[in-house]
């Protein structure tokens, strides 16, 4: 098969792929959860069988203690979340009203004698920033809240994936083996090479990444609950759970409790100090032991990369293109790292075997 041949079936099949995600969005949400699910527990799996279980034990035992934990997140703590993002949006008309009030009587002189506006002026200015940022906030999580209801109330979620994890985690090595007997045998190597590298970066990301989000989101939810902050355990989850996003995440979670924490605690900066110095040191743990112990640069990924595949993916694909963003983008990465290392090595680089023009006369 000629190299334009080989592009013309790789380009088709990438265009039936991105049509089938488009056509069936709506439906592949347990399909692509349990297959995650599948995927990130399979290194387990394989290291029960290798103590002895067989593979159907070990896939049961995998799958009964993931379902338990599951199932006790729903039972305790999801109604506490329930509740305090209930009464988060409830108050947050109030909130917003006296955050506006106390930065305008606080900062508003100094600011107006710095900029020459009246403070009427500066006080309106400020309260349309504040109500905006709040208004877009309060959406935000509502569509979470909305979300995570229908996540919740779905039953195709809640029963159709656990299945699909099983049937995927009992037989993922013969998938793997199956799929490996369709690849070309001319380019059989480079192939699984380049397989090879792919599930390390995403294996690395992903695996690493959620075990980050959820040390973040217990620090985070300890510390502000221990500070006494209202909704801290809703704000310390979320900037948690948002984490995925590089700095997204702790700059939300900064801002929500840095303005819970001024209308709470106000003039004690005590505690204002210590709410700060909570996402302070958190940021230090994300940069320094979690991010590099945990994920490392397995994707080889710059995080602004990361940032617009999440983005442009949800954007496309709606709640499954997020949960796809971050391994596609490492796939790509390593087709287009692929790419470059020929590229580099390749004629039109070098300039090798090129033809010389003929000679002036």
């Amino acid at each position: 098969m000629t190299l334009r041949r080989q592009l013309q079936f790789w380009a088709i099949s990438l265009i039936a792929f991105i049509a089938f995600l488009m056509v069936f969005s709506q439906v592949l949400l347990p399909f692509v959860a349990g297959m995650a699910v599948a995927y990130l527990l399979d290194p387990v799996c394989d290291r029960l069988e290798k103590f002895g279980m067989s593979r159907l034990w070990a896939t049961l035992t995998i799958l009964l203690v993931f379902v338990a934990l599951l199932v006790l997140f729903f039972i305790l703590l999801l109604p506490v979340l329930g509740n305090q993002l209930s009464g988060f949006l409830q108050k947050l008309p109030e909130l917003v009203n006296k955050l506006q009030g106390l930065l305008s009587s606080n900062i508003g002189e100094r600011i107006s004698h710095l900029t020459g506006f009246q403070i009427g002026d500066l006080q309106s200015s400020m309260g349309d920033i504040i109500k905006q940022g709040a208004s877009w906030i309060g959406e935000l999580m509502q569509s979470v809240w909305s979300g995570g209801q229908a996540l919740v109330s779905a039953l195709s979620l809640l029963v159709v994936t656990p299945v699909v994890a099983f049937y995927l985690l009992l037989d993922w090595d013969n998938m793997v083996a199956r799929i490996d007997s369709w690849l070309p045998r001319p380019h059989v190597n480079q192939i699984r090479e380049l397989a090879r590298e792919m599930d390390g970066a995403v294996a690395g990301f992903v695996r690493g990444q959620v075990s980050v989000c959820f040390l973040l989101g217990l620090f985070y939810a300890i510390g502000l609950a221990l500070t006494g902050l209202n909704f801290g355990l809703l704000i310390g989850i979320g900037a948690g759970l948002v984490s995925f996003i590089p700095f997204v995440g702790a700059s939300l979670g900064f801002i929500v409790s840095m303005g819970v924490a001024l209308v709470q605690f106000w003039p004690d900066w005590t505690m204002i100090a210590a709410v700060a110095l909570v996402f302070a040191v958190g940021q230090f743990l994300e940069g320094n032991v979690f991010q590099p112990k945990l994920v490392g640069e397995s994707t080889g990924l710059h995080p602004v990369v990361l940032m617009f595949a999440l983005f442009a993916f949800g954007y496309l694909f709606g709640f499954v293109g997020m949960l796809i963003a971050v391994p596609a983008a490492a796939m790509i990465g390593v087709l287009a790292r692929f790419a470059l290392r020929q590229y580099l090595a390749s004629s039109l680089y070098t300039g090798t075997g090129r033809i010389s023009a003929a000679p002036e006369e």
